[in-house]
């Protein structure tokens, strides 16, 4: 059995396509402030259409489309509200069942706590998200610098060159997936990013892989820290999961609160627009801008919030998603750097 594979990036960014640009804009920006530059932009391309267009200033002056624009947007608000009261019932529906199904969900979490305690050697868990990931990720680490001294320099070169590649990478990415989550709170995209940028998933099969190929050619010492690192591995795959769900439920909730309050403002411009609007009254120019397009791109932005706040939100939510589908060693995507793994039995 032989493999041709390069090792992939630890870092998110790195695996996936786009600039960095577009993976901050995605992941790490705050989403207040991606929902102002898309606040910023959809009034840029208001003012510039509406100035820029012939005769558009007189078009809003002569005819009725402010009305029919802003009553359009008054409903679609609505209808947005209903959309979050519908989410807050998806979240809180994970939350609801009977005395048995919640005795089910304690035990279940209870025992998986046992087990992480057993596998990394403490008596308790951590309790916090961050630590508790971070415990996994940094004996993990400690198991792959114990693999790699048990395997000794006189044994096969192929060997010893896999192994140090995978402990090393290993080591490294368990160092500044530690240092991201020390101090992280839940809550905050912290925790999830930093998990996010632990590689597990390929060091399991880079970790199965050794020990399938090199099984006659290992000693016992070096077999059972392998499986003992590939235990712990295997471990951090659903906690993660578990602590990436949970996050998503609390971003759910911030965002069916925030557009809740935001829908206010944003009916109270359209109702405003259609009730007390009258384009005729406005008349000169700033900046070289007619007023009546200045008020009315201003007017249209504002009523745009609660939308432009959900598209910040699940963008995030969505990429977060697609690149953590599946659990395990498998990959979904294009990614760059990784080439064909060829099996020869």
């Amino acid at each position: 059995m032989s493999a041709d594979a390069d090792t992939p990036s630890d870092r998110l960014v790195d695996r996936v396509a786009g600039s960095r640009l577009k993976q901050w804009l995605l992941l790490a920006a705050d989403r207040w402030l991606v929902t102002g530059l898309l606040l910023g932009i959809i009034f840029c391309v208001l003012v510039g259409v509406g100035s820029l267009t012939p005769g558009g200033a007189a078009a809003v002056r002569s005819g009725d489309p402010v009305e029919t624009l802003f009553q359009g947007l008054l409903t679609a608000t609505i209808t947005g509200v209903t959309l979050v009261l519908t989410l807050n019932q998806l979240v809180l529906s994970q939350e609801l069942g009977a005395a048995g199904d919640q005795r089910d969900r304690m035990a279940g979490a209870m025992a998986f706590r046992e087990d992480v305690a057993s596998e990394i050697g403490t008596a308790v868990s951590p309790a916090r998200p961050a630590q508790f990931l971070r415990a996994l990720v940094d004996v993990a680490g400690k198991r792959a610098a114990a693999l790699r001294d048990a395997v000794p320099e006189t044994a096969d070169p192929e060997l010893r060159a896999e192994i140090t590649d995978l402990t090393d990478s290993l080591t490294d990415n368990a160092d500044r997936v530690s240092a991201g989550l020390d101090g992280a709170q839940f809550g905050s995209f912290g925790v999830v990013s930093a998990a996010l940028n632990f590689n597990y998933s390929w060091k399991i099969f880079a970790a199965r892989r050794i020990n399938e190929r090199y099984d006659d050619s290992l000693s016992p010492d070096a077999s059972d820290a392998l499986d003992e690192l590939i235990g712990v591995l295997k471990l951090f795959g659903p906690a993660r999961e578990h602590f990436k769900t949970l996050y998503f439920q609390w971003e759910l909730i911030n965002l069916s609160q925030q557009i809740l309050v935001v829908s206010v403002p944003a009916l109270l411009v359209s109702a405003v627009m259609i009730a007390f609007f009258d384009a005729a009254d406005y008349g000169g120019a700033v900046v070289g801008v007619d007023t009546v397009v200045l008020a009315v791109a201003a007017a249209t932005t504002l009523a745009l919030l609660p939308f432009l706040l959900l598209i910040a939100y699940v963008m995030r939510i969505a990429t977060v998603t697609k690149h953590t589908l599946s659990i395990g060693p498998f990959i979904l995507r294009e990614t760059d750097g990784v080439s064909e793994v060829e099996w020869d039995q």
